[in-house]
């Protein structure tokens, strides 16, 4: 049996997940990348973390099917939203570009407010949201599930 990220119905979503992870690998191990040869803590703080979300949110993707195609959607589609969120408070904690640095707060604004109303489209609860946190500490991926019901993000 294919894994699940392979079968027919999945191609197109699997497809847009693996080129990212492939778009990252590739800027990260770029040996022509000027900053590569000068990473400084910063960056390598930076990289670690934003693998470590990246590696959350494929997991969580790869959710068991529950016999529900919409909740089977939200399932895996929850994951790559909170990948999202998860990828844009880590540029708010190290990246230094202000326009950068507002379309992230979009995004984690934009990506819970999806995540919001796939879950009541299926009936699932929605949680007060909390304040991302910014600062240095734990990868927030790692440190939580992203398929609970909360989106507050523990730092």
């Amino acid at each position: 049996m294919l894994p699940r990220f392979l079968r027919p119905g999945l191609a197109p979503l699997a497809a847009a997940a693996l080129l990212a992870v492939a778009a990252a690998a590739a800027f990260a191990h770029d040996d022509h990348h000027p900053a590569q040869s000068a990473q400084t803590a910063e960056e390598s703080a930076f990289l670690a973390e934003n693998d470590a979300a990246m590696t959350k949110m494929m997991n969580d993707m790869a959710a068991k099917p529950s016999g529900d195609i919409d909740r089977d959607f939200v399932a895996m589609m929850a994951p790559h939203h909170q990948g999202a969120i998860d990828m844009a408070v880590i540029e708010l904690r190290y990246g230094k570009n202000e326009q950068l640095r507002r379309i992230a707060q979009e995004i984690i604004v934009e990506q819970r407010q999806e995540i919001d109303a796939m879950k009541l489209a299926i009936g699932d609860p929605v949680t007060a949201s909390a304040p991302a946190p910014t600062q240095p500490g734990p990868a927030p991926a790692a440190a939580h599930d992203h398929m609970n019901t909360s989106h507050g993000m523990k730092n």
